[in-house]
């Protein structure tokens, strides 16, 4: 004969036991679940107005294989592909009003040499595909910090070679001229002091 007391616990076990598994289930984000907290606070530090004009961007590439050989512990190596721009311009907040020389039909304008607006790399399409022989992850920050000065070093001093700045020169009459002689209305010459 069955125990109807025994028989009652069991399923209430039974009961209890799918109840509990159903609420871990149903609410284990609940329970085990993450969440993420962050907290941002932006602070304008400085305003500065803008007089550059961009004249002439170049967009590069470069494979750096960078290996550290050692005498006893295996050879630390990186391989990067940096991808970044440099951009030349021409300040025109340095262009003052003895620099503009107008005359009846004609407007001289002295301009200022082109620089090197800026240098970057472009941190979402660069990448490191191979780190090996560093044990530590301080090594590897550090390796891949030295990486990133490396690469843009090298864009801005093969822009440098490319004559990024002779091109800024040309298109400063390609670009800015035609714009010139529309407000002006005259003759222009240009003239890089």
């Amino acid at each position: 004969m069955i125990n109807f007391r025994f028989l009652i616990k069991v399923i209430s076990f039974f009961v209890v036991a799918v109840l509990l598994f159903y609420g871990l289930y149903r609410f284990k984000n609940d329970f085990f679940g993450s969440r993420e907290i962050l907290n941002q606070d932006i602070i304008l530090t400085k305003i500065t107005t803008m007089g550059k004009l961009e004249l002439v961007k170049f967009s590069m590439k470069d494979v750096i294989d960078k290996t550290e050989v050692k005498d006893f512990w295996p050879d630390e190596r990186i391989l990067f592909v940096a991808v970044g721009e440099v951009t030349a311009c021409i300040d025109l907040t340095k262009v003052k009003k003895e620099d503009i020389r107008i005359t009846n039909d004609s407007l001289t304008l002295f301009l200022p040499q082109p620089e090197i607006c800026y240098t970057k790399l472009d941190h979402q399409k660069s990448k490191i595909y191979d780190v090996s022989g560093m044990w530590f992850s301080d090594t590897v920050k550090d390796r891949v910090e030295d990486m990133y000065k490396i690469a843009e070093n090298k864009i801005f001093t093969t822009a440098m070679q490319m004559n990024i700045l002779g091109k800024a020169k040309e298109n400063a009459l390609l670009i800015f001229k035609p714009l010139v002689v529309n407000l002006s209305g005259k003759k222009v010459g240009f003239v890089f002091k």
